[in-house]
């Protein structure tokens, strides 16, 4: 802390010595341990006081900071959520919206020459499996057969 040499210590202690006189000096010397003391203590209550309110200081910015980035995505978030919502009735009002109809020509308006209505074929009936068949695949017919 102070840069002073054990000979500028051993002066001191000698004029101290000299000055205050041999019956007080233990008192004084023990005084001076504990002021020297006191203040070291309180040098170190300051420095932690300092150091925290420093660490105070980055939670505060470091907060702010994520607070700023939870706005941020919220943000975008809202902003995407309401362009889908746009797309989405823009979407729902053109199919409400009936196809715009021209005015027809006089090819489509009259009616066609010689139309019949065109037969619709019934669909063939599903097949049904028979105990020979191989629709399950070759080994199930082999264990088919010599289960029976």
């Amino acid at each position: 802390m102070f840069d002073i040499s054990f000979s500028e210590i051993l002066v001191i202690a000698a004029v101290a010595l000299i000055v205050i006189g041999p019956e007080r000096l233990p008192k004084v010397a023990r005084t001076l341990g504990h002021l020297f003391g006191r203040a070291q203590r309180y040098v170190n209550d300051v420095k932690s006081d300092i150091q925290r309110e420093i660490e105070l200081d980055e939670l505060k910015k470091w907060k702010a900071s994520v607070e700023e980035t939870g706005r941020s995505i919220e943000n975008s978030v809202h902003t995407e959520l309401d362009k889908f919502r746009e797309t989405v009735e823009a979407g729902a009002e053109a199919s409400a919206m009936p196809p715009p109809t021209t005015a027809p020509s006089a090819a489509e308006s009259s009616p066609p020459q010689n139309s019949s209505p065109t037969p619709v074929e019934p669909a063939p009936p599903p097949v049904q499996p028979t105990k020979n068949s191989n629709v399950a695949g070759p080994g199930v017919n082999r264990e088919r057969e010599a289960a029976e």
